[in-house]
């Protein structure tokens, strides 16, 4: 479960903070491993459900799924 990070909510700080309006905001603050990734909301919950399911609106962009895997960390 350590591979997923979550984004902050204000990474440059409470809104209206004078300090770090100038600085660049950084995602990360120790150096990354190997598997290590952002966890996303906009993303199936149970992948297993979904698969080989083709999506049905015109030019969208087939799904990522591993046709060998029925679930996926953290959700299996």
């Amino acid at each position: 479960m350590r591979d997923f990070l979550t984004s902050e909510e204000f990474p440059e700080g409470p809104t209206g903070a004078p300090g770090g309006e100038e600085a660049p905001v950084e995602n990360k603050s120790t150096p990354w491993k190997k598997g290590q990734r952002y966890y996303t909301p906009f993303n199936y919950e149970f992948k297993s459900l979904h698969q080989d399911l083709p999506r049905q609106f015109p030019g969208a962009h087939p799904p990522h799924d591993d046709k060998d895997e029925n679930a996926e960390p953290p959700y299996d």
